[in-house]
């Protein structure tokens, strides 16, 4: 807040305040607000500081109009325009183009309404949505529940080819209750279920579409142009349902592999924003002087591995005696240019709703490592220690690590795999090696899949009786308070016995020119979770 912000503030009181500066956002001249404080006796006072505000408050203020081009980490001949079977980031950004779903994630990707004017549940297992009025596809066909339930029930069925039939697998019922109400029965309970369909794949599309060539969806663009593997344009929904959005005409995507040219033809002024710029490259973007970097933080985790099922970390100390020589600030500084947060070896971040502020940092502790070593009496055979370019930042961790258990005694043989065929070949089949996770919307979707007894993804092996009765129990808890002490139990859980060290959360760094304003994290992923299009405008 600047210093005029607070003395306007600390002068009219703060619902005054926000009321003032609200009007300006929203086009208020400064002839406007003054008139509003003479009717106070505060004018003369005022009068300075309303006209630096009224003029950080218009420069602030979105403007209609432009076009720019955007890169995403790549693209291929399999790039769909059908919700259901994306895959990748390219088909991410194009879904949130075209496509809206019933809610959405914001910035603690807590679910808020988008289609769905609102939802209720008492039980966690019957939902109830009641769907916003006024809204029409790109084709000019109105919403109706019909779309709603043949756009959740079709990734039930194996021949749709969903991304996500896993997670629908729990869809009991989806039916149509009223005629702008759609009600869901699940197998189970889940209070996480408006979390769910805030993800990419749950956008809703028009009853008994096969064909998804023209992209037909409810969202802020339509489709121009789609070449798979090439581009896409999109251009401006003006019958779109949010007043005043968007922002741009015209949005090109392409997909570029390589960072280094990504970065390169953003600063030549070929790209207006790409994705995921390695930390490497952020000197060369800042130093540029017209472009910038977006930062979302605590996006994905690299972490160590230590299978409690064989090997060292069948042994507790063992486990304890690695997770104490993670020197995470410097491992976050040198490794990661201090872009993301020290983690506290468990998987939920400090963005997250459900992050347990209450658990002790796990602190650089060369001497309790000793200990721990010692009790572990392990003798002086060299443990190997795997990690490839394909698990990111592993192999720098990997030998720090090495060097700091040099000094205590400890042999750790770190042998570098090829990024090709790591996550086939190497990933979950050592003792000792590294896994590199993407960020999940909801914590029981980070802790089902990676750490219940008999998840598929559960790398260390590790099973907790208890833990798994309160994964259930946290996922149909519908009093907010319970279900965030439970989550709160089971990040001390995986801290003290998990077979997972997890030093850092890694941030999620893309390139723009700093033209392009309207940029916000939302901790799923980069460019806002991949949902930047309707948001973004340029101050040209």
């Amino acid at each position: 807040m600047s210093n005029n912000q607070k003395q306007f503030r600390e002068l009219v009181g703060p619902e005054e305040s926000i009321r003032m500066m609200d009007s300006l956002r929203r086009g208020a001249s400064r002839r406007d607000v003054l008139a509003m404080l003479a009717a106070g006796g505060m004018q003369a006072t005022l009068a300075g500081s309303i006209a630096s505000l009224a003029t950080t408050a218009h420069a602030q203020t979105p403007k209609k109009g432009g076009r720019i081009k955007v890169a995403s980490l790549s693209s291929g001949v399999n790039d769909t325009l059908d919700p259901a079977r994306q895959s990748g980031h390219i088909d991410y950004c194009r879904g949130f183009m075209f496509y809206n779903g019933l809610t959405v994630l914001d910035g603690s990707l807590t679910p808020q309404p988008q289609l769905a004017e609102e939802f209720s549940t008492k039980d966690a297992q019957t939902w109830v949505f009641k769907l916003r009025k006024g809204v029409s596809f790109h084709n000019g066909k109105p919403l109706t529940p019909a779309d709603v339930v043949f756009s959740m029930m079709r990734h039930k069925d194996p021949a749709t080819g969903s991304r996500a039939k896993v997670l629908a697998d729990q869809f009991e019922s989806v039916t149509a209750t009223g005629p702008n109400e759609v009600t869901f029965r699940l197998t189970a309970p889940n209070a996480d279920l408006p979390v769910i369909l805030g993800t990419y794949h749950f956008h809703i599309v028009p009853d008994g579409t096969t064909n998804f060539a023209a992209g037909i969806g409810t969202g802020p663009f339509k489709l121009k142009e789609f070449k798979p593997g090439e581009r896409s344009i999109a251009v401006r929904n003006d019958s779109y349902w949010k007043p005043n959005r968007p922002y741009l005409d015209e949005i090109e995507l392409v997909g570029i592999s390589d960072e280094s040219a990504r970065v390169n033809a953003l600063l030549s002024g070929q790209l207006d924003l790409v994705a995921a710029v390695s930390p490497r490259s952020l000197n060369r973007v800042l130093d540029s002087g017209s472009h910038t970097i977006f930062e979302t933080k605590a996006t994905n985790y690299t972490n160590l591995i230590m299978r409690r099922d064989g090997g060292p970390g069948t042994n507790p100390d063992f486990v304890l005696a690695m997770k104490h020589l993670f020197n995470r600030e410097q491992l976050l500084k040198n490794i990661q240019a201090g872009r993301g947060m020290v983690a506290n070896d468990q998987p939920i971040a400090p963005n997250n709703r459900f992050f347990f502020k209450g658990l002790p940092q796990r602190p650089y502790d060369p001497e309790k490592a000793k200990w721990h070593l010692q009790k572990a009496n392990l003798g002086s055979t060299p443990i190997p220690v795997v990690a490839s370019p394909a698990a990111t930042n592993s192999v720098e961790t990997a030998l720090v690590m090495q060097y700091a258990a040099k000094q205590i005694g400890l042999n750790l043989d770190v042998r570098r795999m090829p990024a090709d065929g790591y996550w086939s070949s190497h990933w979950m089949k050592h003792p000792v090696g590294f896994g590199n996770i993407n960020s999940r919307p909801s914590a029981d979707l980070a802790l089902t899949l990676f750490f219940k007894s008999d998840a598929p993804w559960n790398e260390a092996g590790w099973k907790n009786e208890k833990f798994d009765q309160l994964l259930v129990a946290a996922r149909g808890e519908t009093d907010l308070a319970k279900r965030t002490q439970m989550y709160a139990d089971m990040q001390v859980m995986i801290h003290q016995d998990g077979g997972i060290g997890i030093p850092c959360f890694n941030s999620s760094l893309d390139g723009h020119t700093k033209k392009l304003k309207g940029l916000s994290p939302i901790p799923i992923g980069g460019m806002m979770g991949t949902s930047f299009a309707e948001h973004v405008w340029l101050d040209a």
